[in-house]
Order: C-alpha cells, then sequence, then structure tokens
C-alpha cells in the first residue's frame, strides 16, 4: 500500500504569488507569445517527467524514421511502408482500451516505466535484426506492432500522470510544455536519424533509441509514486464502456476525435516520404522531410503564450486543421525542395495548435478517475488517423502517383474537416470560460496539484 499522506495532499501553496505566464522580470508583450514554465518551476515530479520523456521520445522519433527507410529498402514499395500503419494500429486497437483501463486503476508512473521497459527490449530485437548479414522484413513489422502496443499501454498513463502533477489552471501551460518536448524530438530525431542512416546505418539508429530509455527509466524510477484515484475499482469491460458511455455523453470530446482522424486520415503523407526522399536527394532529404513539420510545430509552440487567451477551442481546433490540409496541397505541389519543407513546417505549426487545444480540451472536461479510459479513446483518435493515412496514401499513390496522392489527400482532408466540424454545433460552441465557470467535470476550479 502507498503511504497515503504526502502523495495525496494538496501541493502546499508557494510564499510568494506565481509569476504571470511566460516567466519573471518579462514585458507583458512577450509574456503574450512566449510558453509559460512555471509548471517546470514548480513541480519536481513533473520535472522529472518532462526530462525523461524528452530523451526517450528523441530516440523514438529516430526509430520512426528508420523503421520505413528499412522497408522501403528491403522492399521498394511505398505501399509496404504504408502497411506498417495497418499492423501498429492493430496493436494500438488490441491495446489501447487495457491501457485506459490500467491506467485508471494502477500507479500510473509504474505503468509508464514497465511499457518502456517493454519498448526498449523491441529496440534491442530491431538492433539484432538489422545486424544480420540479410536483415527480414517481418521481424521489423513485428516489432513496430509491439512498440505500437506497448505505447497503446504507456500513453494513457502518462496523459493521466500530468494533472497529477501540476495544478489545474496550469493545464494548458503544461500541454505547451508537452507540445514544446514532443517537438523538438520530432525535429532533433529524425534529423538525427538522417545523419546515422546516412553514415552509420540502421545498427546506429537503432543502438541510439534503446540507448535513451536508460534515462527515461531512471527519471521515472526517482518520482515518486502516484496512486490511482480513491474511486478507482479494478479494470473490466464495465469500466471500460463506463469510459465509453462518459465520451459519448460530451459531444465536445467527440469532436475533438472525429475531426483530427478526418485531417490526419486524408492528409497525412508521410509513408510517401521514403519515395519523395529519392526524388529530392537521398537519406538527407528523407531526415528533412520527416523533420519539417515538427520544426513549424516548434515554433508554434514558442510563440505559444497567446493560446492561454484563447477560449472557443473547438472554433480553433477546426480552423487548425483546415489549414493543416491546404499546407499539405501545398507540399504535394512543390516543385523544389525547399518549398516542400516549407510547406510541411506550415502544416506542423497548424496541427501543433490543433493539438494544444484538443489536450487543453481534455483536461478540463474529464474527471480524474477516467482520465486513463478517456486518454484510451484519445489515443485511437490521435493515432488511427496517421497511421490509416500513411495506409491511404500509400495505396493511393500506387494508383495514382506519389504526387497525385498528396495533392488530392490535403484537398480531401479540407473537405472532410468542414463537414465534420460543421455536423458537430456542440463541438463548435465549446467555451473554455463556461467549463470554468461551471467547475468543470475535470474537478473543482484551482485544485492543486496532488503531488508537490
Amino acid at each position: 500500500m502507498p503511504e497515503p499522506d504526502e502523495r495525496l495532499a494538496p501541493a502546499p501553496p508557494d510564499a510568494t504569488p506565481p509569476p504571470p505566464a511566460g516567466g519573471d522580470g518579462l514585458p507583458a508583450g512577450w509574456r503574450a507569445v512566449v510558453p509559460d514554465l512555471r509548471p517546470l518551476r514548480r513541480h519536481r515530479e513533473y520535472r522529472l517527467l518532462t526530462v525523461g520523456q524528452s530523451v526517450s521520445f528523441l530516440g523514438s522519433m529516430v526509430t520512426y524514421v528508420a523503421v520505413p527507410y528499412q522497408v522501403f529498402r528491403l522492399t521498394g514499395s511505398s505501399l509496404a511502408v504504408g502497411l506498417i500503419g495497418v499492423v501498429q494500429m492493430a496493436a494500438i486497437l488490441s491495446l489501447a482500451f487495457l491501457g485506459g483501463a490500467l491506467a485508471d486503476a494502477a500507479d500510473r508512473r509504474r505503468l509508464v516505466r514497465l511499457a518502456e521497459t517493454g519498448q526498449l527490449g523491441c529496440s534491442l530485437g530491431l538492433l539484432v535484426n538489422a545486424s544480420l548479414g540479410r536483415p527480414h522484413v517481418w521481424p521489423v513489422f513485428v516489432l513496430a506492432g509491439a512498440i505500437a502496443g506497448f505505447g497503446a499501454i504507456q500513453r494513457p498513463a502518462l496523459q493521466g500522470l500530468v494533472p497529477r502533477l501540476v495544478d489545474r489552471d496550469e493545464l494548458t501551460a503544461a500541454g505547451a510544455i508537452d507540445a514544446l518536448v514532443r517537438t523538438v524530438g520530432m525535429i532533433g530525431g529524425p534529423a538525427f536519424a538522417g545523419v546515422l542512416l546516412a553514415g552509420p546505418g540502421l545498427r546506429a539508429a537503432y543502438g541510439v533509441d534503446a540507448a535513451t530509455f536508460a534515462v527515461s527509466l531512471a527519471a521515472l524510477t526517482l518520482m515518486r509514486a502516484v496512486p490511482p484515484p480513491a474511486e478507482a475499482e479494478r479494470p473490466s469491460l464495465r469500466r471500460v464502456v463506463e469510459g465509453l458511455r462518459y465520451a459519448r455523453s460530451r459531444p465536445e470530446l467527440i469532436g475533438t476525435y472525429l475531426v483530427d482522424m478526418a485531417a490526419m486520415f486524408f492528409g497525412m503523407p508521410m509513408a510517401l516520404f521514403p519515395a519523395l526522399a529519392v526524388r529530392y536527394g537521398g537519406s538527407g532529404a528523407l531526415g528533412a522531410l520527416y523533420a519539417a513539420p515538427s520544426v513549424g510545430a516548434f515554433v508554434a509552440t514558442l510563440t505559444s503564450g497567446w493560446t492561454g487567451r484563447v477560449h472557443r477551442h473547438g472554433r480553433a481546433i477546426s480552423i487548425a486543421a483546415v489549414l493543416w490540409g491546404l499546407a499539405i496541397v501545398g507540399f504535394g505541389l512543390a516543385p523544389w525542395l525547399w518549398v516542400a519543407l516549407l510547406g510541411l513546417a506550415a502544416a506542423g505549426a497548424a496541427d501543433m495548435v490543433s493539438g494544444i487545444f484538443r489536450m487543453t480540451m481534455w483536461n478540463q472536461t474529464i474527471p480524474d478517475h477516467l482520465r486513463g479510459r478517456l486518454a484510451s479513446i484519445e489515443l485511437l483518435s490521435y493515432t488511427s488517423g496517421p497511421l490509416l493515412g500513411n495506409a491511404e496514401a500509400g495505396a493511393a499513390a500506387s494508383l495514382l502517383g506519389v504526387r497525385a496522392s498528396v495533392v488530392s489527400g490535403g484537398a480531401l482532408c479540407v473537405v472532410a474537416v468542414a463537414g465534420t466540424a460543421a455536423a458537430l454545433p456542440a463541438f463548435r460552441a465549446y467555451d473554455a470560460h463556461r467549463e470554468r465557470a461551471a467547475g468543470g467535470p475535470g474537478g473543482p476550479a484551482g485544485q492543486g496539484a496532488l503531488l508537490p
């Protein structure tokens, strides 16, 4: 049994009022755009979690590039690259709801640590296969699916941890920090992967990924336990159904899922990057293509201070998703690499803005005892679109050609997002001010972090 006293007590108030968003001593104009870093300064456990995840995510992004690169080298087929997403989607569908139920019934920190240990084993398996004289394709598919499956166990617990570690009024800031960490990894990881693949090769790429897990596992070990909510029950089918019923009762949540899925299914061209890289110059161009959306997302995150002033989150998500589709059309029509990279950067910026507001809506509308199960639904929403979208893009490219697949997908994305948003008035009308005034089902306004 975990010690019930200090781990469940709200964080003691600071002796002095918290600094204004954006940091101490910054002019008011700067505070409107720079990220709010208060959660990192105020909460030790959140710092540990953020540092560990930033390192392991960097390594995961190296493998994210290395796996499709290896499959394309072994098969020469964009369709085969797209089918990786189908395998990963099958693993996520099989385990996401289990991961959500476990996250609401167990120590979330321990669950994240166990899942990352499994992902470490998969990285080592990819390293062994790449070291063979004649590497096989099937282990890459199997291990890529296993990594996705462990991610389905990990992500609900990881997402459910954050609201337990920071104050309620810091949730938007924490979402922006998480976005910043992930975009740094999504820039540095693919760029580093391009260097590794062009130089020492696949074995080095998979070895780097395995090594980064050591830092994350150490940080998780240093964190204190995060016991389940007091009202938690053992995982069961009934508990999973309870989470699904809650999601169905909140149309604004359904909107966040469906709009993102529509945008990503039609407008996700990453399965085509290996084929496009051949046209643009090889593995160096491949790393640039994978990194470009994250460069745009990074810029959007660095200027995210304004997001705290937006309260019509459903409308903001819809606009950002439409802009994503338009940017993908521009990417598909680009005649030169640098123009293509600009289009991908613009798409990444739009997707990051959408992601910040989606995360804020989730944290504002979900009770703590349901966070794990609802996070599993969120996981399905923001992974199924890209994974199935990669399969769709690969299939379309085999029929229409690579460039036609990208352009048509971006155009269909715009149409699908506009239609989905039009059909969901409660989602479009979501107002964070009204949610906050009502206290919100996520907890009373001003609720303190459960860990100091």
